[in-house]
């Protein structure tokens, strides 16, 4: 098992230092997401604690998240039946070309 990596981030103007199992250069990205989420509200609302500010940014971004997964859902139920009415074209054409049973399309004097 891979030792838990130490990476120090800025978020807010604060240092923070977090461990985990994720690379470096990911764990970066996600702080600089937050970083620029918590800075985006606290431009556009005047708002003078740090954490009321941390709270709106996670709210904003539970929001999106939100919205992808509702939007991830949807997508894959179109695909779903996107597929379902491909394979009922493909079996209607399969079964339309194969000769019936009952005296459909044979060689002549069989």
């Amino acid at each position: 098992m891979q030792e838990p990596e130490s990476v120090t981030v800025s978020i807010f103007g604060k240092e923070y230092t977090l461990r985990g199992a994720a690379e470096a250069d990911y764990v970066r990205e996600v702080a600089a997401f937050v970083d620029l989420r918590m800075n985006e509200v606290a431009r556009g609302t005047p708002v003078a604690s740090t954490v009321r500010v941390a709270i709106l940014a996670a709210v904003n971004i539970a929001d999106e998240l939100f919205r992808e997964q509702r939007k991830r859902t949807e997508d894959l139920a179109t695909l779903e039946d996107r597929s379902d009415q491909l394979t009922r074209l493909l079996v209607k054409e399969m079964v339309g070309d194969r000769p019936s049973e009952n005296g459909g399309d044979s060689l002549p004097g069989a």
